[in-house]
């Protein structure tokens, strides 16, 4: 088939790792690459030769034919460069969260439907052999239906993204916004077959004295129809990188865990378990688990999307309920009181 044709814009760390995972698609082609910094252009230029790099996006959409832009920006930013890219025509993958404002991210999900243009969201967690096979599981009726889950994350530390962006709270948005995210979209995942998000509530500690908005310990209760809730929580006072997946159904239990030295690991360890009755078994999990692994396959699925008209793994709708999730557990933070998702 015709290769896509991916301009990237934003080379810090995990925009190399999207310039790696597009290079790794067979229908993908890297024809440009868009940096914020004079050292991430010089970078880009020295490690991706075939492509064209610029310092400005905007001159990249205007001189580039592209298909497809793969957004890997400060959240800040999301709102303005996604809409200058859907506006030009392309297609686009949009690193997480979509927007600091639900309204924005309403904003992107009309303007790519008014174009007719792919939207899609960065969980890449979704993809995940491992996250993605306890998925699959709930789905098949193999625990029944889901009632309880805990999404935990133990690990250390905030990074302080380029510039020290994360820690500034204006670019940032809500530090819930930036990790918490991922586990929020898979509760919401686990729970599709239940229904929407009804409430949330939540509560943290260990504030630092230099950033009193970012909290070293965060918890969340997610609450779905029907009496089902799902438990969402963080640490980043451990260490290493730790991430577990228990749910309970009407007819059994699931326990996945996987661990690395860091997120971003190529060689981490990882399980999962089944219990029905008095069976408990362990599951295999048939390919390696990780967000350097995850998202080859995302790019490949929108890749697909753009060429094939595929679904996309995560839509616009998705990431606006994901940003909503948090949004709304900042909220229950500074109340100190449950959030309704009716109350708009």
């Amino acid at each position: 088939m015709n290769q896509v044709r991916c301009g990237l814009i934003g080379y810090g760390a995990w925009g190399q790792h999207h310039a790696r995972a597009i290079r790794a698609v067979a229908g993908a082609k890297l024809v440009a690459v868009a940096g914020r910094s004079q050292e991430s252009v010089e970078k880009a230029r020295h490690e991706q030769p075939d492509a064209t790099v610029y310092s400005d996006y905007r001159e990249m959409l205007a001189r580039e034919k592209l298909d497809l832009c793969s957004i890997v920006l400060p959240s800040d930013l999301h709102s303005e460069v996604t809409t200058a890219v859907l506006e030009s025509g392309r297609h686009v993958l949009l690193e997480k969260p979509m927007a600091l404002t639900l309204s924005d991210c309403s904003r992107l999900i009309e303007l790519a439907e008014e174009r007719k243009l792919v939207l899609a969201i960065g969980h890449e967690l979704r993809l995940s052999s491992l996250w993605g096979k306890v998925k699959k599981l709930i789905d098949q009726g193999a625990i029944g239906e889901p009632i309880y889950a805990l999404i935990e994350l133990w690990r250390r530390p905030y990074r302080l993204g380029a510039g020290g962006w994360r820690y500034n709270i204006n670019r940032v948005g809500s530090w819930t916004l930036e990790e918490p995210i991922h586990f929020f979209d898979l509760a919401r995942w686990y729970f599709a077959g239940v229904g929407e998000p009804v409430s949330v509530v939540a509560s943290a500690s260990g504030k630092r004295s230099d950033h009193p908005e970012l909290n070293d310990n965060f918890s969340a209760i997610v609450r779905f129809p029907k009496g089902r809730y799902a438990v969402i929580s963080q640490t980043l006072a451990g260490w290493e990188h730790h991430q577990t997946v228990k749910i309970t159904g009407t007819g059994g239990a699931l326990w996945a865990a996987w661990s690395g030295a860091m997120d971003r690991t190529f060689a981490p360890t990882f399980s999962l378990k089944m219990q029905r009755g008095d069976n408990l078994k362990d599951v295999a999990v048939e390919r390696l688990s990780g967000e350097v692994y995850e998202l080859v396959d995302e790019i490949a699925a929108v890749v697909s999307a753009v060429h094939e008209g595929t679904p996309v793994p995560c839509t616009g709708c998705d990431g606006w309920w994901s940003a909503a999730m948090c949004l709304k557990g900042e909220q229950s933070l500074a109340t100190g009181m449950p959030v309704s998702f009716a109350e708009g």
